[in-house]
């Protein structure tokens, strides 16, 4: 099974330097993986060594506490574009969730979506960790309803991180046809593979290397 087009290859850790982002965008076009998914500060870097060989920019957008105003984190979205990103994984207002305030929720995704273009990638992470599963599920109907390309488990930096029971749960959700993208605390090819069986159709992880081979 090949694993790479699956993988968004990730290093989102504050401390990454250019020397590990290079290694990143390397691995990525020696992989044929899906993405690189980095921090803000690096999307024009990332776009400019990678521009042509298939590998895309992913992006993260009010990571990792998903807390800021709605207005920030559009105007984040439209930068991150405007700097070469194809895809925009923003973080939910979970204080929002777990307040049951649905509408702000709601809204946050709705603004990130409008700045986005018709051929950006959106994915909304719902940080699984924190949510009890009804929860999850309406955070996954929403992300549906407004139109995201995927629902995301995790940031990886709440603790936790994504569970074979939340990845099919987001999938019964949603149904056949939404992405789902299973990330933090894949380790190895078992633990990549169970995400697939139970629904993911994109893997986040910094072990891409590893896991494909072997």
């Amino acid at each position: 099974m090949d694993l790479a087009p699956y993988i968004d290859h990730t290093l989102l850790k504050p401390d990454a330097k250019q020397s590990q982002i290079d290694q990143l965008c390397q691995e990525a076009i020696q992989y044929h993986f899906c993405s690189v998914c980095i921090q803000p500060y690096w999307v024009g870097y990332c776009a400019k060594k990678l521009r042509g060989t298939g590998v895309k920019v992913c992006t993260v957008v009010g990571f990792p506490l998903g807390a800021n105003d709605p207005k920030s984190k559009a105007y984040e979205t439209r930068q991150a574009i405007e700097d070469g990103a194809h895809e925009i994984d923003m973080v939910i207002n979970i204080g929002a969730m777990k307040s049951g305030n649905i509408k702000m929720v709601e809204d946050d995704l709705r603004a990130i979506k409008r700045a986005c273009r018709q051929t950006t990638i959106t994915k909304a992470i719902i940080e699984t960790f924190l949510l009890t599963d009804d929860e999850k599920v309406i955070a996954c109907q929403l992300a549906k309803k407004i139109g995201y390309n995927f629902v995301k488990t995790s940031t990886g930096f709440a603790g936790g991180g994504a569970t074979v029971h939340d990845v099919a749960l987001m999938r019964r959700t949603v149904g056949p046809k939404m992405g789902i993208k299973a990330a933090g605390g894949i380790h190895n090819f078992e633990e990549a593979k169970a995400m697939i069986a139970a629904g993911a159709t994109r893997l986040g992880t910094s072990s891409g290397v590893k896991i494909v081979n072997g």
